[in-house]
């Protein structure tokens, strides 16, 4: 076989990619109605948040609303909905890792959110 679907994930010669049926799936999430809806989209996006760049950035105004009678939608949450519906349409393929060569740890923080990337050769 030239590629694997496992967990959500297919898995090629040319490295780890998101499902594209999940991926799907999130592109027609509707704009959630309550809590709960929410919760379940930022769990299956969560999902992937390795392949999406500044996710943790990306999902604050949502993770906002799920305090105690805090959901309220705004402007700022539909914006960041679609946002990350956006960001999840063209995630990267991750390459396996080559054992061999030497790894770089890039870190980054702000007020809002921290990221952590293990690279290798760039």
């Amino acid at each position: 076989m030239e590629e694997v679907d496992y967990l959500g994930h297919i898995i090629s010669g040319q490295g780890v990619k998101a499902d594209p049926s999940k991926i799907q799936t999130i592109l027609d999430w509707p704009f959630p109605k309550t809590s709960k809806a929410l919760r379940g989209f930022l769990g299956l996006t969560g999902y992937y948040r390795k392949f999406i760049r500044h996710y943790g950035l990306l999902a604050a105004p949502l993770t906002q609303l799920l305090t105690k009678n805090g959901f309220v939608w705004t402007q700022e949450a539909e914006l960041a909905f679609k946002k990350l519906k956006e960001a999840v349409t063209r995630p990267p393929v991750l390459a396996l890792p080559d054992i061999s060569k030497p790894f770089t740890v890039e870190c980054d923080a702000s007020g809002k959110g921290i990221e952590a990337v293990l690279m290798q050769s760039g």
